[in-house]
């Protein structure tokens, strides 16, 4: 059991007990260092789990104090009912109004789609990059040409064998961001006209790409929790003419849902029978709070029909824009693609990163990464709590950095959207994740920077502006 886990059931028992009573101030941070012997960042976490369970609540200049009524969690949305017709897609302009406004760095950045900087170990990638720079054969220009650098293809493949699935360096094709790897998927097993079964609500980019790419979808139930209904999605390929199915299974952007483990065999044979491939945007996975990772869907896949898709922009690299796919039977197509539309990946950042991955160092990063990601989670959800109006519904993801939130019948998510920004705070509003700009009264929040006063200020003010 780790420090934080051990102080956080400590007071917890103490509370139930009645032995740290309703009203009653906890030993600050200082003095319980000092007590326990423990570092800042442990006693923090302790706290800020005790405050998202509701047993505590931190009050501004005075310190954190036993709650009068604890609480449970906010109620979590409902399953979303999207529209059961298929439809074109027309929301590029829409999301892109949108996605300019949260740019400026003097923003409060809830409603941005990256992590913060601060939380990646860019100067030792750097110091790896620059290595690469100095000392790359010159051959590598050719011999690095899709399917991408072979050390990193072996060390991506054996990253999958410890998650439990046996992949071959020849299936995986590494790509300029996951973002490549996904439209590359797209164009390799779909044309123009085709229909894509999807999430609802999904990820933006997902809509713009299949816009792109001509082709219509069908919007899927959703559970916020459980993610994507699968009678829903077996009624679909029975009824509709899927060609492919684009799916988040793990920490769902924007839901931060999660396809449990039983549900994925069921799955699997789903689209076995049917014959339609899985693209699989599994960009979150290494960033899940608990012990044990979700499966690999990758690992029950004896078909070849899974695009798994990842990368490291948002688990180690931002801006490097290092991705990959591995394709199962559509591997060779996918690099052919590959190679028409960009030649290659920039080679230094390939064997950057595979030196990085031979240094046994991406694991203790993420060991902190998802640490510092839970105590945010945590923060914003106690935050939401302590400042959005009655009836506010809020998904706990166990992973990811991001947090789905219904806001009242009535509330205008576009409107809060736009006041929010004029006063320094930005949201992603629910109707940019959806292909009929539905879910008007949901935002997306982001907990992937270190809690300040500064977010906490403005999740207040937001909580005030939705009222």
């Amino acid at each position: 059991m780790k420090l934080y886990d051990r102080l956080f059931l400590d007071i917890e028992q103490r509370i139930r007990d009645g032995v740290l009573r309703a009203g009653e101030r906890l030993p600050s941070v200082r003095r319980a260092c000092e007590a326990q012997r423990l570092s800042p960042s442990t006693v923090l976490r302790a706290y800020y789990l005790l405050e998202s369970r509701g047993l505590i609540e931190a009050r501004p200049q005075s310190g954190y104090y036993v709650r009068s009524r604890p609480v449970g969690t906010l109620a979590e949305p409902d399953m979303s009912r999207p529209q059961a017709a298929s439809r074109a897609l027309a929301v590029s302009d829409f999301i892109f109004e949108i996605l300019d406004a949260v740019k400026d760095p003097a923003v409060v950045p809830l409603g941005s789609s990256f992590a913060s900087p601060a939380l990646f170990p860019l100067d030792k990638l750097a110091r790896c990059l620059a290595a690469a720079a100095r000392h790359m054969d010159p051959r590598a220009t050719v011999t690095d040409l899709p399917p991408g650098n072979d050390e990193l293809r072996r060390q991506i493949a054996l990253r999958y064998l410890a998650a439990g699935a046996t992949v071959s360096p020849g299936e995986i094709v590494v790509t300029s961001g996951a973002m490549e790897a996904l439209n590359l998927s797209l164009e390799a097993t779909t044309q123009p006209g085709d229909l894509v079964a999807i999430e609802s609500p999904t990820f933006h980019a997902i809509l713009q790409m299949i816009e792109r790419r001509g082709l219509k979808v069908i919007e899927l139930p959703t559970h916020p929790r459980d993610g994507v209904d699968l009678p829903a999605l077996e009624a679909a390929l029975a009824t509709q003419p899927v060609k492919a199915c684009m799916l988040m299974l793990n920490f769902q952007h924007p839901t931060g849902a999660c396809v449990p483990d039983a549900s994925r065999p069921a799955l699997l044979d789903l689209l076995r029978r049917h014959q339609v491939p899985l693209i699989e945007d599994d960009t979150y996975a290494e960033l899940h709070f608990d012990r044990q990772p979700p499966l690999p869907t990758k690992a029950l896949d004896d078909d070849g029909l899974v695009l798994h898709v990842s990368g490291f922009s948002k688990s180690l690299a931002p801006g490097y824009r290092l991705g990959w796919v591995a394709a199962g039977r559509y591997a060779q197509k996918v690099q052919r693609l590959k190679l028409s539309a960009s030649l290659a990946t920039t080679i230094p950042v390939q064997i950057a990163i595979a030196d990085f991955l031979r240094q046994g160092a991406f694991d203790a990063h993420l060991r902190r990464l998802r640490s510092a990601l839970e105590i945010q989670e945590a923060a914003l959800a106690a935050a939401v709590e302590r400042h959005f109006p009655a009836g506010t519904r809020l998904t706990r993801p166990r992973g990811g950095y991001f947090s789905w939130v219904e806001l009242p019948a009535g509330t205008d998510a576009l409107a809060l959207h736009r006041r929010a920004l004029d006063e320094g705070i930005s949201i992603a509003p629910g109707p940019i994740f959806s292909a009929g700009r539905e879910y008007a009264n949901f935002i997306r929040l982001n907990f992937g920077h270190p809690w300040s006063g500064e977010i906490e200020r403005a999740m207040r003010r937001l909580g005030e502006l939705a009222r």
